[in-house]
């Protein structure tokens, strides 16, 4: 009988005070609200059973806090590929502002000056991409949700300058890429699941 196909979970951080000022957070280290730590927490249980051969987290702090609080702190290996989008000269600034001056400005297709182009994040993402397939056995990965969103294009093989923008994610969403009957078939088992997080609410 053949091995059970691996999956790829992906956790986004929870909650900073830039993500409800909706401010570009890239490199910036900035720490969770209550409201994220609290949400990071609910992942914890959402995650609870299943096992995994690889924890891999962002070295931010965001990240890595989330997956403290998830319960992977002891297991897990920071790896500076997960790191967000650098913004470059838009980092802290607002989609709004940005197109105030540059109208038809994307990031997944255009970048950002001073920062890092579609193509260099895609690298990333590839080496991401290549690292987890070689893991025998589910892999559990806390990161940030731009590079998330082109971790998941280049996981189906797509190009993020044109698809990213169809993958939204919020704050200590689960998601989950998979393979459908053999590894030659990548897909999206699961994309921004967030009930445990609209449990934690109501507490």
């Amino acid at each position: 009988m053949s091995e059970p196909l691996s999956i790829v979970y992906l956790a986004r951080h929870g909650e900073t005070a830039w993500t409800i000022s909706r401010q570009h957070t890239g490199l910036t280290d900035l720490p969770l609200t209550e409201r994220g730590e609290r949400t990071a927490r609910r992942l914890e249980e959402r995650l609870r059973g299943v096992t995994f051969a690889a924890v891999l987290t962002s070295p931010l702090q965001r990240a890595t806090r989330t997956c403290e609080l998830a319960g992977f702190k002891a297991v897990a290996e920071v790896d500076k590929d997960l790191v967000e989008w650098d913004y470059g000269r838009y980092e802290g600034r607002r989609t709004a502002e940005i197109r105030a001056e540059r109208p038809d400005w994307e990031l997944f297709r255009d970048g950002c000056p001073g920062g890092e182009s579609p193509q260099q994040v895609s690298v990333r993402a590839d080496r991401i991409v290549k690292r987890v397939r070689e893991v025998s056995g589910n892999v559990l990965i806390f990161t940030s949700g731009h590079f998330m969103r082109v971790l998941a294009t280049r996981w189906l093989g797509l190009e993020p300058s044109v698809n990213c923008k169809f993958f939204m994610l919020s704050t200590a969403s689960l998601s989950a890429l998979g393979y459908e009957h053999d590894v030659t078939r990548p897909v999206i088992r699961l994309w921004n699941e967030t009930r445990h997080v609209e449990r934690g609410q109501d507490e």
